[in-house]
């Protein structure tokens, strides 16, 4: 199922990173941060009502030499691409500025549903002033307070209205989706296309359900493969390349439907802290992972060298420690057949289910061996574990008190869990939970 994407849409100073954070840092509604290991607040999955959504905040434009409304122009532009329902803020202590009526002209050519937030009302005398803002032709203007939480629930539910009806067929369970990411030149076409022209492959092309993209259909190694398609990031190629950060929203969205997400490397140009970033979407999102180090044609290679990079990947990527990692050429097929097996195993274990009593078998074993310590005088009891679900796998340890289970032990269990079961390729959950 497709989340819908809201953008906040407006000039410098109206308040909407005010209004993002409310919405993703407090309880206003119950919230998840998607953010990988950096996080620049600019992509966060938010809930409301029972509906999650995606939420962008168009915030950072400054004042500068540039023509300020070149650049509104310019973050508007990526919002309105990326949105299915736009809210348009503005200041309620300035009234209707040029800047405002710029932003407007641009949200009326995006046939798409456009939310007025009439922002930093902060006291009910105010609200008489929100009548001029009728003028921007969008409707009905929802008084709010960022600062204060004030108006936020009605205007949510005029966004959630606003959400398409239509939703996403269901995948086939026996067909396995999987994306290709990575930063700009890393050869993510290249390996596309390199997949896909193996002799060995029937290729056929099929619609996909996110907006401007076509997946397509892939058979190899006796099963069904979907490569869902991010080459919509290079349709709006000159607007993504000068605002880089944004180009990991159109890989958010294929990570959302994928078993198992490919993190591209560029062996040519080693790690760069934007590879960090872009991994850790995948693995915040609970997708099975297979790190794949492209170009490695281009190295200059001795007996230790895939050693060594690999080392130094771990290293990096401590929080992916479970995925394996391929290296391999797109530009001339070397090791490229080593890629599906990878994908394969990524994605079986992703689907993996333990039986209880094996399960339990394995964390006694383990609390037998390391005892868990006593905290503030007082010591955790496991007293049971079972799994709850996949995709990724989850389980729920039962014990006599959560708190007492520091994220220390929590990781032991895992790596014990992980020893006698593999798992290879797919985060896991761990949940501690007091015995009812």
């Amino acid at each position: 199922m497709r989340k819908a994407t809201v953008a906040i849409v407006g000039r410098p100073n109206v308040g909407k990173s005010t209004i993002f954070n409310r919405l993703v840092g407090e309880r206003i509604s119950i919230v998840e941060d998607v953010p990988g290991v950096t996080r620049d607040r600019i992509y966060a999955q938010a809930e409301w009502l029972t509906t999650t959504f995606n939420l962008i905040d168009t915030g950072g434009i400054e004042m500068s030499d540039e023509p300020l409304l070149t650049k509104i122009r310019h973050q508007a532009e990526i919002a309105i691409e990326e949105a299915d329902v736009i809210i348009f803020l503005v200041n309620g202590k300035e009234g209707i500025t040029a800047a405002d009526e710029e932003v407007a002209k641009l949200l009326y050519k995006s046939n798409k549903p456009v939310v007025l937030g009439v922002n930093k009302i902060d006291n009910p005398e105010m609200r008489e002033t929100i009548y001029e803002y009728y003028s921007l032709g969008f409707g009905e203007p929802f008084p709010i307070s960022g600062a204060h939480g004030l108006g936020l629930g009605d205007l949510l539910d005029e966004v959630v209205r606003h959400f398409p009806k239509h939703e996403t067929t269901e995948q086939d369970e026996d067909t396995i989706y999987f994306s290709v990411i990575g930063r700009p030149n890393v050869g993510k076409s290249s390996l596309v296309n390199a997949l896909l022209n193996e002799e060995r492959v029937i290729v056929s092309d099929m619609e996909g359900t996110t907006r401007d993209a076509i997946d397509t259909k892939l058979h190899a190694y006796d099963q069904d493969f979907v490569i869902i398609d991010t080459a919509g990031m290079r349709k709006r190629g000159k607007v993504y390349e000068s605002t880089e950060k944004y180009s990991v929203l159109r890989a958010l969205k294929a990570i959302e439907r994928s078993d198992v997400v490919l993190v591209l490397l560029d062996a040519e140009t080693g790690i760069r802290e934007q590879d960090k970033r872009i991994a850790g979407y995948a693995h915040e999102a609970g997708r099975a992972v297979v790190i794949v180090v492209n170009k490695w044609d281009t190295v200059t290679k001795t007996d230790k060298t895939m050693q060594e990079f690999e080392t130094n990947i771990r290293a990096h990527f401590q929080y992916l420690d479970y995925a394996p990692i391929v290296f391999l050429s797109a530009k001339t097929k070397k090791r490229l057949h080593t890629l599906i097996p990878a994908i394969q195993l990524a994605s079986e274990n992703h689907s993996k289910r333990v039986p209880t009593n094996v399960l339990n078998d394995v964390i006694m074993d383990a609390i037998a061996l390391n005892p868990s310590p006593t905290i503030k005088g007082r010591k955790l009891k496991v007293l049971y574990c079972t799994q709850v679900g996949v995709k990724p796998p989850r389980f729920v340890v039962f014990v006599n008190d959560p708190e007492l289970m520091h994220f220390s032990y929590k990781r032991f269990l895992e790596n014990k869990i992980r020893e006698a079961f593999g798992f290879v390729g797919t985060p896991i959950k761990i949940v501690p939970r007091m015995r009812q």
